[in-house]
């Protein structure tokens, strides 16, 4: 089985296991994909991200002198939200931008809980170990603050 892709499945044609299946062609054979539907968060609980995540940003960005070489930013996709460092790319073109993540978050709805991630040397997002998972937006964040282990900003 080839997999390609966070929320999609290759799979032999012929065979569907509840999504929405797509004809491909990999390699010579038929392939399909069964795209797989997320829970996204709610509307409420999209805009409660944006209040206490931004607020958390908004709290720590550098002074508007620093922005344009070190700013902090975020985003929210699905049922997870991402904190990042936004720099100019060295030796890139001018106003170019690369973004380092700091740390990832995933509300699962079947636990009511956020799993905390961060970006090992290798670009994959492992569970952070002391708390893979806590109650709260808040929790995460404080966790970001104490970086007991160095995972988040080095």
């Amino acid at each position: 089985m080839l997999f390609a892709g966070r929320w999609n499945r290759w799979t032999p044609a012929g065979r569907n296991d509840g999504g929405t299946t797509k004809a491909s062609l990999y390699h010579g054979r038929l392939y399909a994909c069964i795209e797989r539907t997320s829970v996204a968060l709610s509307e409420l609980e999209i805009a409660r991200v944006h209040k206490v995540v931004g607020a958390y940003v908004t709290a720590r960005r550098p002074p508007l002198r620093v922005r344009p070489e070190l700013d902090l930013a975020y985003r929210v996709t699905g049922q997870s939200f991402e904190l990042f460092e936004v720099r100019p790319v060295w030796r890139g073109a001018p106003g170019e931008m690369s973004e380092q993540p700091i740390v990832k978050a995933t509300f699962v709805k079947t636990v009511n809980a956020w799993r905390v991630y961060w970006m090992r040397a290798n670009l994959k997002w492992h569970r952070y170990d002391p708390h893979p998972t806590v109650r709260t937006i808040e929790e995460v964040l404080s966790i970001v603050d104490a970086d007991e282990y160095g995972c988040f900003r080095g």
